[in-house]
């Protein structure tokens, strides 16, 4: 309680002339300070799986859904990057408590994700940058859009994990990476980002394509060969990892997720 209470006390002693200090709370907020040429304002990250290199020398303030509040208060942060869902609800409050700055961004979809780069470009005092990324995302996404449109869409089945069975709900920025590559989750009535789901509610819905982490994942689908992914063996590990991580990076990966999905019959 003494070191928490040194450290707010370092905190209202701050100077507001002082230099920018960032601290970001997801990796994919991490992503886009680098996209940005900005990682020298980067003071400390929360993990959540491998950094950019060059932010591997910065301090840890936990992992993803572990926030760590005294690491973070150390470091004497001017701006938080923040993800809703990479902290509690509770930790959230008490930062909010701090009166620590907070740029909070969940984009829903890849559009939204291009204006993220411009807001927090400008917030970081590289709006240049910010607005030439947006402008480079939304034109390449555009393009990505009109080649591979679809009709009727694919209808596919997004797997995040087994057991238990959880897939994408239709405001998660993945579901809007199908829909650009002529795809339609078959979950996107849903708005859980990562519901919860039954192998019944999948084969009801019959997908052409089902897409999942990892080979030992989607063999289980053999099961139910009357499946229309398994009669046309349309069982796909996700081509790019950079779909789960909303940074410019993501355009990338939705190239190749549009690739491998138009190999689909």
């Amino acid at each position: 309680m003494l070191r928490l209470g040194a450290c707010l006390l370092a905190l209202l002693t701050w100077s507001a002339s002082a230099v920018e200090r960032v601290v970001s709370l997801a990796p994919s907020l991490s992503e886009i300070v680098v996209e940005l040429d900005a990682a020298d304002l980067l003071v400390g990250v929360l993990d959540g799986g491998e950094r950019p290199a060059a932010l591997a020398h910065l301090p840890s303030v936990g992992r993803y859904g572990q926030l760590e509040m005294e690491s973070l208060l150390e470091l004497q942060p001017d701006l938080i990057l923040l993800w809703p869902d990479s902290i509690s609800r509770a930790q959230r409050q008490q930062l909010e408590g701090f009166g620590i700055p907070l740029l909070i961004t969940e984009p829903h979809d890849l559009a939204h994700l291009a204006e993220q780069f411009a807001a927090i470009g400008s917030r970081l005092g590289r709006h240049e940058q910010g607005q030439a990324l947006r402008r480079r995302f939304s034109r390449r996404l555009a393009e990505l859009s009109a080649r591979y449109r679809r009709e009727p869409p694919l209808r596919v089945f997004y797997q995040i994990w087994d057991v238990p069975l959880y897939t994408i709900g239709g405001r998660q920025i993945i579901s809007d990476a199908l829909r650009v590559c002529g795809g339609e989750n078959v979950f996107a009535e849903l708005d859980l980002p990562a519901p919860q789901v039954s192998v019944e509610a999948v084969l009801q819905r019959d997908p052409e394509v089902i897409l999942a982490g990892s080979g030992a994942q989607l063999e289980v689908w053999r099961s139910w060969p009357h499946l229309t992914a398994v009669i046309r063996e349309q069982l796909w590990q996700v081509p790019d990892k950079g779909l789960e991580r909303p940074s410019f990076q993501m355009l990338a990966a939705t190239e190749r997720l549009c690739q491998r999905l138009a190999e689909a019959r």
